[in-house]
């Protein structure tokens, strides 16, 4: 059944002119507008993201969408060279060393998109 099936991320946005410079300009991914504009569609990697138009854009209390790297600091700032800010939560298990949580073999940091969204940044190996 599914086991055979692609899945697709979607993230609900309210203003989709605003998504597009948020995800194509300061994160520096390929969008490209679907549907006669009403669904964006990000290109991260090989990994293809829906973004539409929602009126319960950015009410999600747990993280969306989270890009594997290779170099978390470099993008942390490279990020907050373009303005973003990071979110701290307290995360037990997870060390704080300013906007980078790290555990053995992994590091991670959040961030939001101009709706609320959360996103994060991971750097290790998740199994």
């Amino acid at each position: 059944m599914l086991g055979k099936a692609n899945a697709m991320p979607m993230i609900a946005v309210r203003d989709i002119d605003r998504a597009r410079q948020f995800y194509g300009e300061t994160l520096g991914l390929s969008t490209s507008d679907e549907m006669g504009g009403e669904i964006l569609s990000v290109k991260s990697g090989e990994t293809v993201i829906s973004v539409y138009r929602s009126e319960f854009a950015g009410t999600n209390k747990a993280t969306a969408l989270t890009f594997a790297v290779e170099d978390i600091e470099a993008e942390i700032g490279d990020l907050k060279d373009k303005g973003i800010f990071f979110e701290h939560y307290d995360m037990p298990g997870l060390e704080r060393r300013g906007d980078l949580y790290m555990a053995e073999g992994m590091k991670t940091a959040w961030f939001k998109d101009p709706d609320g969204n959360i996103l994060s940044l991971f750097e290790g190996q998740l199994a």
